[in-house]
């Protein structure tokens, strides 16, 4: 068994998001990324589907052919290979679940730039 808060010891960073890793099981990987208002998250894809939850705040979510205003509560699905793009609206805390086959290091490379 593994337990993780997504609301203790959150941190936000003046330069970009903050990714932090919840923990790792078996089948997925948990994230928390965290973004003050006005911080992005430039387009990016993965190879594999992952689940995006926006837990607090508000976040622009482009898609190749939308965008949506994602809220606290909100859920969304992607399957591998779509790129989308994240733009902080308020300041939001947002988990991230990846299979067990992506990389953590993709999302904080992605994170730095």
């Amino acid at each position: 068994m593994k337990t993780a808060s997504i609301l203790e010891q959150v941190e936000f960073k003046e330069k970009g998001p903050a990714v932090t890793v919840l923990f790792e099981t078996d089948f997925t990987k948990e994230i928390r990324i965290t973004l003050k208002s006005g911080q992005e998250m430039k387009e990016h894809k993965t190879a594999y589907p992952i689940v995006v939850e926006i837990v607090e705040g508000q976040i622009d979510f482009g898609l190749p052919e939308d965008k949506l205003l994602l809220s606290r509560g909100d859920l969304i699905a992607l399957e591998g290979s779509v790129p989308h793009s994240l733009n902080a609206i308020k300041d939001s805390i947002v988990r991230l679940t990846l299979t067990k086959f992506d990389e953590t290091s993709r999302v904080k490379k992605v994170v730095s730039g």
